[in-house]
């Protein structure tokens, strides 16, 4: 039988979900994607495979599934438009290509970049929570700033982990790595300042951004030092990052396919 094969752009805020990956007796973002596909293409038979899995709380402005068809679409526009009717209100499809057989989303090269938005000093307005991380105590943003760049290049980055094993590949490059001020998102209710951290690679550890964005928070607070950071990148460190900065002001803003 023959299949046709679609790539799917998607958006989504995070917040109430469990992550992308399903799991039983929690709502997942894959778990919503699927039910919306199956409602559409009413119970004929389809396969979605996502470009990378993000975690709980982790929202996206660019995100990106395969979708596996034994029958074509014959109007990707239409399609596209049902597609979002019946999606909940926080998931947004932005685009539908068709690819050939060749492609595979999962090993198909390819560079992600992310954002993490944050902001110190005080409390919040509520309606932050979803995208944004308040960190409540005073930070030193341009020691962070430094801290940052540190990670650019080509670095052991084992100690950026979550659990690692003996025999995982650690050595990993970071095209882009930079802390500035946010100019790309507002709301009338966000703070006067507000601070982006841009990561841009390859390929990912588990939490591994988030584990760097710890690092540069307790860099911040003094608790860390520049040093500290160069000598956790070195092929020999066995220093552990223990500070998983909060979930949801990561951004999955962009993935490239090459």
């Amino acid at each position: 039988m023959k299949k046709y094969y679609y790539v799917i752009t998607i958006q989504y805020l995070g917040y109430r979900f469990h992550g992308w990956q399903k799991q039983p007796n929690v709502k997942t973002l894959h778990l919503m994607v699927d039910r919306t596909l199956n409602y559409i293409l009413e119970g004929k038979p389809f396969k979605s495979l996502c470009a990378g899995r993000t975690d709980a709380m982790v929202s996206a402005e660019n995100a990106a599934f395969e979708l596996f068809l034994s029958e074509p679409i014959e109007d990707e526009k239409a399609f596209l438009a049902l597609f979002n009717y019946n999606l909940p209100q926080d998931i947004r499809a932005l685009d539908i290509k068709e690819v050939d057989e060749k492609f595979n989303i999962i090993q198909h090269s390819k560079i992600k970049e992310y954002n993490y938005l944050f902001t110190y000093g005080e409390k919040c307005h509520p309606f932050c929570a979803p995208i944004m991380t308040t960190i409540l105590d005073d930070l030193d943003i341009d020691i962070m700033k430094q801290g940052a760049k540190l990670f650019e290049g080509e670095h052991f980055f084992k100690s950026y982990c979550y659990k690692p094993t003996n025999n995982g590949v650690y050595t990993r490059e970071i095209m882009l790595s930079e802390l500035i001020e946010n100019t790309v998102y507002k709301a009338n209710y966000f703070p006067d300042k507000t601070y982006l951290f841009r990561v841009k690679g390859k390929g990912f550890m588990r939490n591994q951004i988030r584990l760097m964005m710890g690092t540069l928070i307790d860099l911040g607070k003094g608790k860390l030092s520049l040093e500290n950071i160069e000598n956790s990148l070195r092929p020999d460190s066995q220093t552990r990052m223990d500070y998983v900065a909060p979930a949801s002001g990561l951004i999955l803003k962009n993935i490239d396919f090459l």
